[in-house]
């Protein structure tokens, strides 16, 4: 390449692009490892601490988690005193990296940042050949990083927010309605209605046997298994019908026959029911989604929403930015006369379809 067409400005931005993700991506695996060794809730409320002290509350090696302390203080994740070499972690920082109820937790969501990894021989042989990736094929730790990272953001919007952003559906699942839950993967979003709205019998119905298991599990340890039942099935043949209300929580897209899905949908529907569809929040033209939230579902979508997609000979593969008009035009052409924008929220589009 002849140099006289380099622009070294450019160049050295790219060069420095470069280094920053891949110290994000080397500072994302000490996030995990100080969430699973509990150093984030050893910090947690105790003001400025020593890495001795640090490493004493989490029964760790001091000389190890010195040198985690000042990666996470380089990265903005940790407080330095340097007059006083103590670490802190500020309430915004423990609020998103120690309390795991609270709808910013972020350290799952590198476990799926690691079974991206992991399967990286899959994704370049689906590349190159054209071929699929099913979803139980991934390494299990996807399996648990979707769950858990968008379990906490379900919890802080479902039911206070995009359920009452539905026309006429609060009330219904307050008397006792019957509810479908597509996809469902570990059932947190089952769980999280049925432990809101106690009269109402909830079903979860997932093609991944494994996912199907955990969320009976979880069920039981909710105390709902009374009212939340979950079955093997696909998302154009489950067998109950007459539901009031059947969600599909970011999984349309993975089908690879969302039109098949939605037209089993309507069929399914009692007659003024109501499907609610939550998928990544995404604008219509590619342009639009040239952000950090749209590179990350790009990537997801590379290696997990299409891939799947193709693995079931799909009709359609949307891929995780599909977008509002192309998602609309998929519902009015299978069922639907309705269908609006109910809320948002930068990672999710609510959508309300209606016969």
């Amino acid at each position: 390449m002849n140099a006289i067409n380099i622009n070294q400005d450019k160049l050295h931005a790219l060069v420095g692009m470069a280094v920053a993700d891949m110290s994000a991506s080397n500072g994302g695996v000490m996030i995990s490892i100080g969430h699973k060794l509990g150093l984030y809730k050893a910090m947690a409320g105790a003001g400025p601490l020593t890495s001795e002290e640090v490493a004493k509350r989490a029964g760790c090696a001091e000389r190890y988690v010195r040198e985690w302390l000042n990666c996470n203080a380089a990265g903005g994740y940790v407080v330095y005193h340097a007059a006083e070499q103590k670490y802190e972690l500020s309430p915004e920082q423990a609020m998103m990296l120690a309390e795991e109820s609270s709808p910013v937790f972020i350290p799952n969501a590198w476990e799926v940042a690691a079974s991206l990894w992991f399967d990286e021989a899959k994704t370049i042989a689906a590349i190159k050949t054209g071929k699929g990736v099913a979803w139980g094929d991934h390494h299990h730790r996807l399996y648990c990083g979707v769950a858990a990272f968008f379990r906490n953001g379900y919890q802080a919007h479902l039911v206070p927010e995009w359920l009452p952003a539905l026309e006429g559906v609060v009330p219904k699942l307050e008397a006792g309605a019957k509810v479908a839950d597509v996809g469902c993967g570990h059932g947190h979003s089952a769980i999280i209605m049925a432990q809101a709205f106690p009269k109402s019998h909830f079903w979860g119905f997932d093609v991944h046997e494994g996912s199907i298991e955990a969320a009976r599990e979880n069920a039981k340890k909710a105390g709902v298994a009374d009212r939340v039942t979950f079955e093997v099935a696909k998302a154009g043949d489950y067998a109950s019908s007459g539901f009031d209300l059947i969600c599909f929580f970011d999984a349309l897209h993975d089908m690879g026959h969302p039109d098949v899905a939605l037209r089993h949908a309507a069929k399914s529907l009692a007659p003024d029911g109501t499907v609610m569809l939550v998928e990544p929040f995404a604008n219509d033209k590619v342009e639009d989604n040239l952000n950090p939230i749209g590179r990350m579902y790009y990537a997801g979508s590379t290696a997990l929403c299409c891939a799947h997609a193709i693995s079931e000979n799909g009709s359609h593969v949307l891929g995780a930015q599909a977008g509002e008009g192309r998602l609309s035009e998929l519902a009015h052409a299978n069922g639907f006369t309705q269908f609006r924008r109910a809320t948002a929220t930068p990672f999710n589009l609510i959508l309300e379809l209606r016969r």
